[in-house]
């Protein structure tokens, strides 16, 4: 967390940033662990002042940042982060502040918890370089059902691991994944080229149809309360999730398979065996 929903939805809420020019970069003394910013949070405080931002765009699970000098601002809220135009939570975990002008939002704020969050400065060069097509994966809500199989079908991966591979396609990760694998059908476990072209598409379509349906909630805001919009409200898919963090539960599509949890790469992933049958080898 989070994921393309959560940060799609923190996009839409700053997209009124556009057009601001910035005057001053802050990044608030704390007693908490700070972020990693690259280069320093003083060198990006000292050169992006006079910049304007030109556009607000998403690249899988990162906030961008168009400036108009070409530069692009990537914020990775990682776990706990929110960008928000709302005065944030707190001050104490308030990392970064860009005050702007000529529009209608004075402030944006990066607000982060756990301090797990990343800022980058990027030159144009740069960030095709380290964050171009060869390095992150077609969007989750663009990429064809053709194209995810040809990326996939050849891994002997398990599935659900496959589907949170940012370089094969970006925006899934560890939640979305058990929810759109359940809404297909398809066991977490089954390896990528066991899939046929009917499980490919019906996979594909599930994938469309969760991130979809979890934007309009705008996000999933779980019991740690840590995700928020952007301005500073609960998203709502959590009352949507079929699996996720259900196990011990009834399914609630077949309505009598038991919801189960397994560990897979080191993440939780959420099932149901009745409908989300295991195959043999």
């Amino acid at each position: 967390m989070p994921e393309l929903p959560e940060v799609e939805t923190m996009r839409r809420g700053i997209a009124g940033v556009a057009g601001c020019r910035i005057e001053t970069v802050r990044f608030p003394p704390s007693r908490v662990r700070p972020i990693v910013t690259m280069p320093s949070a003083r060198q990006i405080a000292r050169r992006l002042p006079g910049d304007r931002i030109a556009a607000v765009a998403r690249l899988g699970k990162r906030v961008v940042l168009e400036l108009a000098s070409s530069r692009r601002l990537v914020i990775e809220p990682r776990m706990t982060g929110r960008v928000l135009v709302a005065d944030p939570p707190d001050l104490v975990h308030l990392r970064m502040v860009l005050e702007l002008a000529g529009g209608k939002h004075p402030r944006l704020y990066f607000w982060d918890w756990r301090g797990l969050g990343i800022v980058r400065l990027f030159s144009a060069d740069d960030f095709q370089r380290t964050l171009g097509p060869d390095q992150v994966g077609p969007d989750a809500l663009e990429i064809s059902a053709a194209e995810l199989r040809a990326r996939l079908a050849n891994s002997h991966r398990a599935i659900k691991v496959a589907l949170m591979d940012q370089r094969a396609v970006s925006g899934v990760g560890n939640l979305y994944a058990s929810e759109i694998l359940h809404r297909a059908g398809i066991h977490p476990a089954t390896r990528c080229n066991q899939l046929g072209i009917r499980e490919w598409r019906r996979l594909h379509a599930a994938m469309r149809t969760v991130l979809r349906s979890a934007l309009r909630f705008q996000g999933s805001t779980l019991a740690d309360g840590m995700y928020a919009t952007a301005a500073n409200r609960p998203g709502r898919y959590q009352q949507c999730h079929a699996v996720y963090r259900r196990a011990g539960q009834r399914c609630l599509r077949c309505g009598t398979g038991i919801i189960v949890r397994i560990v897979q790469a080191g993440r939780s992933t959420f099932f149901c065996p009745r409908c989300q049958q295991a195959r043999s080898a």
